[in-house]
């Protein structure tokens, strides 16, 4: 059965499988409603598409594969995804008990409890800033799992975005004191020089992608009251992947360079200041969180990936490639929100992403460009080749008294990137 929900887009991995008359049924977590698992049919009138399985023998080899039936629908299917996780972040978790992250020196939680005692929160909304404002990297990535865990299960009372009380989350996520006293203008960290440092720096990306995931859905959520449940169910996955990328990468770190614990060697917080720039808006966000950054993750990964497959370490290369097969589909959900967007808006999506780009984008988007990833995401060639961003001259001319080309109004920022 496909995985969402077509009432409001929940995650049906954790539906309740309930025998009923002659046939069985999948109950959704969130209103209960019920689909039958070989059509798909619910006595509510709506109908979730299921697909044929079939264990087979493959005669060419004699081992026993799972057959899955594409849409039938006159198109060509193939598989785009393989997501394996680690035993930490199974679904549902286990309940942990550990202080630290597995086989990390990261600094203890101390005495502060998974769920606050005080003004527990109660809707996604609420968790969101929480998390936000968790400055431990340990228990933000405990709190993320299990508020995801929550929300999955339709736990919660409600998202909480259309409250008139809808929390506001922090200009900026606090950071333990060891990571502040570490973080360096990006222009000072120079080039990656060996395993520690480069697992550490894309360590500190995932930790501000996790912020990012839950930064976007309170920020931009009440001002889209119509957003359909399924941007949440969306970020909260995406939330959880970068909390699993982080954990995976912090163990990696201390197996390999255990004197360098996650924290210890300087680091910088570029990817928030992106954020900065695009908190006026949800398209602006989108298009350079979602389909810059992370498009040139795609990019620069394969690379990465054969550097460490070089050297010998066969189990950072499991990591990589786990973060990447991952990272594809959150360009995919950055795209499906931004068409989503422009169709609200009523403008091109290529156009429009161009021009978000030319305004809060510095210099050239080079390449080599990663094709077969990106188009599996849905980024086809005319939304990234030639793409150059303009924001100093267009942040210049504000400064200067004279209009720029933003339609939107946002504050003028300096902002620092770190340069390929």
């Amino acid at each position: 059965m496909e995985s969402a929900c077509p009432h409001l887009g929940a995650d049906m991995s954790n539906a309740e499988i309930e025998e009923c008359d002659d046939s069985i049924v999948a109950v959704c977590p969130w209103h209960r409603y019920d689909f039958d698992l070989r059509t798909g049919e619910s006595e509510s009138g709506l109908r979730a598409c299921t697909y044929n399985v079939k264990v087979v023998t493959d005669r060419s080899d004699d081992e026993e594969k799972v057959w899955v039936e594409g849409p039938d629908n006159g198109t060509q299917w193939r598989l785009v995804e393989l997501r394996p996780v680690s035993e930490d972040f199974a679904d549902p978790p286990p309940v942990s008990t550990a202080k630290t992250l597995p086989n990390t020196a990261t600094t203890v939680i101390q005495d502060e409890p998974l769920v606050p005692t005080e003004r527990t929160p109660s809707t996604l909304m609420e968790w969101a800033v929480v998390i936000l404002n968790t400055s431990n990297p340990t228990l933000k990535v405990e709190r993320t799992k299990h508020a995801v865990q929550l929300f999955r299960t339709g736990r919660l009372t409600s998202i909480g975005h259309k409250s008139k009380r809808v929390p506001l989350p922090p200009a900026v996520p606090p950071r333990d004191d060891n990571y502040t006293q570490n973080t360096v203008d990006p222009r000072k960290l120079g080039k990656r020089k060996n395993a520690a440092v480069m697992l550490h720096a894309l360590a500190n990306i995932e930790q501000w992608a996790i912020d990012l995931a839950w930064d976007i859905m309170v920020r931009f959520g009440s001002s889209h009251p119509n957003i359909p449940q399924a941007f949440f169910s969306d970020f909260t996955r995406m939330a959880l992947d970068e909390s699993k990328h982080f954990s995976l990468l912090v163990s990696r770190l201390a197996a390999i360079s255990p004197s360098t614990p996650y924290g210890s060697l300087p680091v910088h917080a570029g990817l928030w200041e992106s954020a900065t720039v695009t908190s006026h808006s949800l398209r602006a966000r989108l298009a350079i969180i979602h389909l810059v950054h992370e498009a040139r993750g795609l990019d620069v990964n394969p690379g990465t990936i054969e550097r460490f497959r070089r050297a010998g370490d066969t189990e950072s290369v499991k990591v990589l490639e786990i973060i990447h097969a991952d990272e594809v589909t959150h360009v995919t959900s950055g795209h499906r929100w931004f068409t989503w967007v422009c169709e609200q808006q009523g403008v091109d999506p290529v156009s429009t992403f161009r021009e978000e780009v030319r305004r809060g984008w510095r210099g050239n988007v080079k390449g080599p460009f990663n094709v077969e990833a990106r188009e599996t995401a849905g980024l086809s060639r005319a939304f990234y080749e030639d793409l150059k961003g303009e924001m100093d001259f267009i942040t210049e001319n504000t400064e200067n008294g004279r209009q720029g080309s933003s339609s939107d109004s946002s504050p003028s920022l300096q902002v620092n990137y770190e340069r390929d």
